[in-house]
């Protein structure tokens, strides 16, 4: 059976960071929409594990929370209509405002039960508490709190916005208007209370990954492939793709790697992975660098 090539293969998963569509980097690169859609599951699937071993212990100051909408299939209004799909598939997002890492995401629905799952996820990855800056989706302060416990500092912001666009810019979101900043729970510093970091990344999402652009026919027609896309989009973010600002990767940024990967450093780990019978991650993550 014919194998692709490294260099394939990195070329492959790089359409798929930079803004591509399955079918588009099939036309590119000669390869079967199966294989391009099988390589992204191994992608995913390492990529999950790789965050989740690697993105630890780690020392933040002050946390960004956000959600980000997303559909797989049809939207939440056509599946409660007959629709076929899975409906609506929310991004939950954490990130630290320094390094830009994004320390902790997951798929699920926009409820109190995924706003507890990222918040619990996110303690488990962190050294101490750091400030947490959420928008003001009710769940979030439960959530918070039942997390990191007394003595967290959490504030919420608090957006208005004008009146939707007409006509032409209906597709468009609504300006804000406005901010105002709460204190939730603790004395947090207001002053440097933002979800403007996690909000850029989020355009980046939106922009990486085509699965996330709007009014197109290249979202996702199946959850497992939804999950695998964010986890790849994620990896890249963190570990190979330099920050503007940074000069460098927020996992060199926030201590966790000591240089920038590349795609080609990804699909060797995930060669290496596929050799070893039974192998686990913990097996040859010193040697990946």
């Amino acid at each position: 059976m014919n194998k692709l090539t490294a260099e394939r293969r990195a070329a492959i998963l790089s359409a798929l960071v930079e803004g591509s569509s399955v079918n588009s980097t099939a036309r590119m690169t000669g390869c079967s929409q199966v294989t391009i859609l099988r390589l992204l599951a191994d992608a995913g699937s390492f990529s999950a594990d790789y965050h989740d071993l690697t993105v630890r212990n780690i020392r933040s100051e002050r946390v960004e929370c956000d959600e980000v909408w997303s559909f797989v299939g049809c939207k939440a209004r056509t599946k409660r209509n007959g629709g076929e799909g899975h409906g609506d598939a929310w991004i939950w997002v954490a990130l630290d405002s320094d390094s830009k890492l994004v320390v902790s995401y997951l798929v699920g629905e926009r409820n109190g039960a995924h706003a507890e799952a990222l918040m619990l996820d996110l303690a488990s990855r962190v050294v101490a508490k750091p400030q947490i800056t959420t928008d003001s989706f009710a769940a979030y302060r439960y959530a918070v709190g039942m997390a990191f416990g007394a003595g967290v500092n959490y504030a919420v912001l608090h957006k208005s916005y004008g009146s939707p666009y007409k006509g032409d810019g209906r597709y468009s979101p609504p300006v804000c208007v406005g901010c105002d900043k709460d204190a939730a729970l603790g004395n947090p510093d207001l002053e440097r209370a933002s979800t403007s970091y996690v909000e850029r990344q989020n355009l980046s999402l939106r922009m990486g990954s085509r699965r996330f652009t709007r009014l197109t026919n290249g979202f996702s027609k199946k959850i497992e492939n939804h999950a695998h896309a964010v986890a790849l989009h994620y990896f890249h973010y963190n570990f190979v793709r330099k920050h503007a600002t940074l000069k460098t990767t927020p996992a060199v940024a926030a201590g966790i790697a000591t240089k920038p990967l590349t795609m080609l450093d990804l699909v060797a780990m995930i060669e290496r992975e596929e050799a070893l019978t039974g192998g686990r991650l913990t097996d040859y993550l010193p040697a990946a660098g």
